[in-house]
């Protein structure tokens, strides 16, 4: 019998608007995930006191846990707390760091997990992917369950410095660099291309590239929150980060890696897609380029403080960090000097 159809994991409830982390109570007896509210709570250092506070009328019967920083080490501890006691659900509050330790956590132990973003710095509100600090210091991606809900509280998310906005936005346009390289892969070494991942990752991607520098409205910031949701999605479908993580996050990465993180993640990976693009020939290059700058999200190396010869290291090194996944990067193979040569290229033409 022929497959006429798939079950895809995606999250029973996402709702972005004002006030949802003092609504959570409602929410969480709306998408039948706790009735009660006898849910514990992760978040992070920064916000704690004030979410907690919020939450005494929201949620009275929660049990509130801090996560003190995005570590294996700082999710494992949440997971062993997790298990002295019965919870109907995980409810992870706060930026990245913290939702991704509580979603890593939350599979641990086999809870449900909601997502509660206050910022929107990245596009792992949705995904099955929790990306933390080894022991080490290397970023590692861990495999996890999706959440079954998804929660943006747009107050938050205002109140929080625009640069998260803008870093997540720059995720967001990313996409179109991760497709292509896709779809690269696809032409030339015949990889499996999953085409509903293909359509939500673009078309967050697209969501965000006709987006006017608006960004204090609802609307402007409730377009970012669901294009970062799709592209969660996207990786759940595909099941992996291929529709969204190209040679934008191979670059990122290594600047992650061998040069301490000289922006936010969403940063990092448009500079490295504005170049992944150059490299490309892309006939949308102008086009990311124009949005970037519109929506003020960084471009070149130096927006970032990094120096162009960092930049060449950074993507020379750019493929150490996902092995086996194939990009322009891998398919150009180029070697230091010609890396050097194209990065100048890029910035002579693009510095303007």
């Amino acid at each position: 019998m022929p497959l006429l159809a798939r079950t895809i994991a995606t999250p029973v409830a996402i709702v972005v608007r004002p006030g949802a982390v003092e609504g959570l109570g409602g929410l969480l007896a709306d998408g039948r995930i706790s009735a009660g509210g006898d849910v514990a709570v992760a978040v992070g250092p920064g916000q704690g006191e004030d979410i907690t506070r919020r939450l005494e009328d929201a949620l009275p019967a929660a049990t509130v846990w801090t996560v003190e920083g995005g570590t294996v080490e700082a999710a494992r501890e949440l997971a062993d707390d997790l298990r002295r006691a019965h919870y109907d659900a995980l409810v992870g509050i706060g930026g990245g760091r913290t939702l991704d330790a509580a979603k890593y956590a939350a599979s641990q132990v086999g809870l449900p997990f909601v997502a509660v973003a206050t910022n929107l710095a990245h596009d792992g509100l949705a995904s099955p992917v929790a990306s933390l600090d080894s022991a080490h210091g290397r970023k590692v991606s861990y495999g996890v369950q999706v959440p079954i809900a998804v929660f943006v509280d747009i107050d938050f998310v205002r109140d929080a410095p625009t640069r998260h906005v803008r870093s997540g936005i720059g995720d967001v346009l990313s996409n179109l660099s991760a497709v292509a390289d896709w779809e690269l892969a696809a032409r030339v070494r015949g990889e499996e291309v999953d085409g509903l991942a293909v359509a939500l990752a673009r078309n967050a991607a697209e969501a965000v590239l006709g987006l006017e520098a608006d960004e204090d409205t609802d609307s402007y910031l409730t377009t970012v929150a669901e294009s970062l949701i799709a592209s969660g999605i996207a990786m759940t479908v595909a099941g992996s980060s291929r529709p969204c993580s190209g040679a934008c996050h191979e670059i990122g990465h290594a600047l992650d890696a061998f040069f301490g993180s000289p922006g936010a993640h969403g940063e990092q990976v448009a500079v490295g897609a504005l170049f992944a693009s150059w490299l490309r020939e892309d006939p949308r290059l102008a086009q990311l380029d124009a949005c970037l700058r519109r929506l003020r999200v960084p471009r070149l190396p130096a927006d970032l403080g990094l120096d162009t010869e960092s930049f060449v290291q950074a993507v020379v090194r750019a493929p150490e960090t996902r092995p086996g996944r194939f990009t322009i990067l891998e398919h150009l193979a180029l070697d230091e000097p010609a890396v050097r040569k194209q990065v100048h290229a890029f910035l002579e033409t693009l510095d303007t």
